[in-house]
């Protein structure tokens, strides 16, 4: 293509010039296009508009790049995207509504505001509301606060001066910084805490472990001896110190947090229509809470920046970051969308060549709608929208496109109306304690390929007793159990106290709880007959093994991969009893926190992993499982439980933290997944294939017909090391 790059090339140190591209970012980013094979034309927009428009129309692009930021005006920003529009060329980028919006950080706070998205309290203060004689009682924003221009980015204006304690600072400062910012300035509730960024590219909204293109959160990591008084990232880090900043991704925070400033992330970019590239900041508060602090649609392109630290995670060179802008534009342009030389190679499992097309993925899921944080568990094991909204996107970024299939009564018409060419499958059924065979049965009885277990399995693992006896026909430890009807049966004698009570056909640690272990008869009876009574199942009761707890993650089918184990460890090392239970897990960063890979011996190691894998195997799994183990203190590793439809919460799931560790990104995790519903997608066309007709009775025969039965292809394997990594605990 030809593509004109629309840039303000900054000249000078001043201020006034904080928000254009260097020279070095300037050439880098047409050096990024070139390499795709574009044909490039650098415009810097400075001067008057006619010769921007002249030059534009002589070049005739087929797409503008732009990141042309204006000099001056509360609109400076919208002026670009609205003269290409003018001219008719599509350009990169969000619209001139957007651009005005994110520009003015009081409307923004606005619009957001209105659809629940917390931001600190604040007011837009003009010269107009100091003539009228402002006050503290109508300024009505809590002290401390912060005070900065409106119509800035880049931290302009912004440093520790900016914080202020009381009336009479704050009144001195506004008056102050109206005279340098005419247009307004912002004042605002100052919340104490730490700055962390969520980059946004529309171009990978297909990729990687995210839901429409919102990356991994970014941390600032500001060195000690240059953090202001009041831990702010601010014009100077941004500038004349910026190499005192590094930026870590992920940012090294508790995998709910990284979660719920990604959902947050993807609200405000539906919200505003922010499309292609962008930048969200926001503010930790030290009480636990997210704050917003502003939208940035035209965020820094520099090769530090926080934006390609986020692709970079996933293998993306600066290049293809900059490409998967331009694709993202051109397809929404109706354009020819681009390859991207050199995009994620060798990571994405395909069909063979002479097969590969793009395929209709059906995918299953039972959607969450009541939250569990109240402690409600009836929808525990089913899947947020983060969750579904990360898969979807990442089937679509191996190419194939994605059908949505609710596990509900439409189902069985819908999956046939679907013509799908096969399912991935996440869903946990409705009711009875066959559900998680539900959708897997329904598409074997119309012939569909599906991933992950089948229904014979997740039967089976569901039922906690029937997989601990198959466990035990298989030599494979397990805790000694007996299940419980009413809570009046015998009590087998071979049991021993502490037992504990779980729900015997339930995932998602549901109804499995500390109070659980209980230390004698009584106890247990009562403890039963209440499960009984709340999950209309019988009980699960099963000795409790003191020591330590582990959970691995398994890929494939005959020979599954064991990924690096990963340990549970309990912060209250006074508690000679924790569980890994369901009020755990929801404020888990209050009482564990992870290791993956744990500190084991070569000899622990092994016997980890040989049961997980024999587990694996026992219950014949298939494609993917996540096995939940206990060592004793005498190295004694028992199976606690099996999960073959183990959660897959972008950074928050236990699998996709073992993955992280393993260095395997989201996107390829669901890729090796998919990976053997491919293969026996492959197969069933195979047998499917008709038969070569038979030759005529006297036809002459060859000496020796060479076969023309193509081979089967092979699906790359995706290389994952484990690397010590020690997972985030919970923020202080």
């Amino acid at each position: 293509m030809k593509i004109a790059f629309t840039h303000n090339l900054r000249l000078s140190d001043s201020e006034d010039e904080a928000e254009f591209d260097s020279a070095e970012t300037v050439d880098a980013i047409a050096s990024a296009l070139a390499a795709c094979g574009h044909e490039v034309e650098k415009i810097e927009v400075s001067g008057p508009a006619s010769h921007l428009a002249a030059r534009v129309e002589a070049f005739a692009p087929d797409l503008i790049f732009n990141t042309a930021e204006g000099r001056r005006g509360r609109t400076r920003e919208a002026f670009y995207p609205a003269l290409f529009e003018e001219l008719n060329c599509p350009y990169s980028g969000s619209d001139a509504y957007v651009l005005t919006v994110t520009l003015d950080k009081w409307l923004t706070k606005l619009v957001l505001s209105a659809q629940g998205i917390d931001t600190p309290r604040a007011k837009l203060v003009t010269a107009r509301d100091l003539a009228n004689g402002l006050s503290e009682g109508t300024l009505s924003v809590p002290l401390p606060a912060i005070v900065k221009p409106n119509y800035e980015g880049s931290s302009k204006g912004i440093g520790d001066e900016s914080v202020v304690r009381d009336w009479k600072s704050m009144r001195a400062l506004v008056e102050k910084m109206l005279k340098q910012y005419p247009a307004g300035v912002l004042v605002e509730e100052f919340i104490a805490g730490t700055d962390v960024t969520v980059p946004f590219i529309e171009g990978l909204s297909a990729a990687h472990e995210s839901g429409e293109g919102v990356l991994t959160p970014v941390e600032y990591v500001i060195e000690p001896a240059a953090r202001s008084r009041f831990n702010i990232y601010d014009y100077r880090l941004k500038n004349s110190e910026s190499g005192r900043v590094n930026v870590r991704c992920p940012a090294d925070l508790p995998r709910d947090v990284l979660a719920r400033l990604r959902a947050i992330s993807l609200k405000v970019v539906r919200t505003l229509g922010i499309r292609d590239v962008a930048r969200i900041d926001f503010r930790l508060g030290e009480d636990g809470r997210i704050y917003l602090l502003e939208v940035n649609a035209l965020p820094s392109l520099e090769s530090g920046s926080s934006l390609f630290a986020a692709t970079k995670r996933f293998g993306l060179s600066y290049d293809q970051t900059i490409a998967q802008i331009v694709r993202s534009a051109a397809t929404r342009w109706g354009l020819a969308p681009p390859d991207v030389p050199g995009y994620v190679h060798g990571e994405v499992p395909r069909l063979s060549k002479k097969s590969d097309h793009r395929l209709r993925v059906g995918f299953t899921y039972n959607m969450q709608r009541a939250s569990t944080k109240s402690g409600d568990d009836a929808e525990a094991e089913y899947d947020p929208p983060e969750t579904i909204n990360a898969i979807r996107a990442a089937l679509e970024s191996l190419g194939h496109e994605v059908v949505e299939l609710e596990a509900n009564s439409d189902l069985p018409h819908k999956l046939t109306d679907s013509h799908v060419d096969l399912v991935f499958n996440i869903a946990e059924g409705l009711s009875g304690r066959n559900r998680e065979a539900q959708v897997p049965a329904l598409c074997e009885l119309v012939g569909i390929p599906y991933t992950g277990s089948d229904s014979a399995t997740l039967a089976l693992a569901l039922d906690k007793a029937l997989a601990k006896r198959i466990l035990r026909q298989h030599g494979i430890l397990t805790p000694e159990f007996q299940v419980m009807v009413t809570g009046r049966e015998k009590l087998n004698p071979v049991l021993k106290f502490p037992l504990i009570v779980k729900p015997n056909a339930e995932g998602s640690s549901k109804g499995i709880a500390s109070s659980g272990v209980v230390d004698d008869e009584p106890a247990l009876r009562e403890k039963v007959h209440a499960l009984v009574e709340r999950y209309k199942q019988p009980a699960l009761i099963e000795e409790y093994i003191t020591g330590r707890e582990f959970t691995v993650g398994l890929l494939g089918d005959k020979r599954p991969r064991v990924l690096p184990p990963m340990e549970i460890c309990f912060k209250n090392k006074t508690n000679l009893r924790p569980v890994y239970d369901f009020e755990v897990k929801q404020e888990w960063e209050k009482h564990v926190f992870y290791e993956c890979p744990p500190k084991l011996s070569a000899t622990e190691l092994k016997n980890v992993e040989r049961a997980a894998r024999e587990t694996f195997t026992a219950l014949d799994c298939r494609d993917v499982a996540r096995i939940d183990l206990r060592m004793d203190n005498s190295g004694n590793v028992y199976v606690l439980e099996v999960n073959p439809l183990p959660g897959l919460t972008p950074d928050y799931s236990d699998l996709v933290l073992i993955a992280n560790a393993a260095n395997m990104s989201y996107r390829t995790l669901i890729a090796e997944i998919l990976t053997g519903a491919l293969k026996r997608l492959r197969e069933k066309r195979r047998e499917d294939r008709p038969a070569p007709k038979a030759m005529a009775a006297h036809a002459p025969v060859p000496a020796a017909a060479p076969s023309s039965t193509p081979a089967a292809s092979s699906t790359p394997a995706v290389a994952a090391v484990a690397t010590p990594v020690k997972m985030p605990e919970a923020a202080n």
